[in-house]
């Protein structure tokens, strides 16, 4: 009976905790997670100060004129041309969000709730084109509208994904008959 009651004894001290080295793990843990945090954010900023050479983004005309296309969907960040890892995160371009995209002669105006907006001059356009990923996002292929586009002496490829990824051709057919119309003009 007593070997019982020693066993029972050592069995309880056995699950006795070390709330005090636990403690100090999770501090130590979460402290390791906001200084990665910190860095990230830091980096962030460090990449738009890199980028302050860019110049404003235009606002759309008071009168753009008729809308030949529209699209609700997502604005998935802005890379330079050809370096779909190369983010922009200088102006807002880099802030993921909602869109709405309105095409007209004037241009393309990209509406973000909780973003900046911004526009693109038809003669800054210069191709459109079906990807499969920019900067952090990755689809299937043909799923993500890229936009290139003339900003300052840059150029710079926007990804949208519209919530109706069919509408997608419609967009490079008509994107692309523009530009060429455009640089027939000029």
């Amino acid at each position: 009976m007593t070997s019982v009651i020693l066993l029972a004894a050592e069995k309880e001290s056995a699950e006795v905790t070390d709330w005090a080295a636990r403690i100090g793990w999770v501090i130590g843990l979460a402290l390791f997670v906001a200084l990665v945090y910190w860095l990230m954010r830091e980096g962030w900023k460090w990449r738009g100060t890199l980028q302050g050479d860019l110049p404003e983004l235009p606002s759309a005309p008071e009168t753009p004129g008729e809308a030949r296309l529209t699209m609700e969907g997502r604005y998935h960040g802005s890379t330079t041309a050809g370096q779909w890892l190369d983010r922009i995160v200088a102006h807002g371009l880099g802030t993921r969000s909602r869109v709405e995209l309105t095409l007209t002669d004037a241009g393309l105006d990209v509406v973000r709730p909780g973003a900046a907006d911004f526009f693109v001059p038809a003669a800054a356009l210069r191709e459109a084109r079906l990807d499969k990923g920019i900067a952090g996002k990755v689809l299937t292929e043909g799923g993500l509208l890229v936009v290139t586009w003339a900003h300052g002496d840059k150029l710079i490829d926007s990804g949208f994904r519209s919530d109706r990824a069919a509408e997608h051709g419609a967009w490079v057919a008509t994107l692309n008959d523009m530009i060429n119309k455009t640089e027939g003009a000029r």
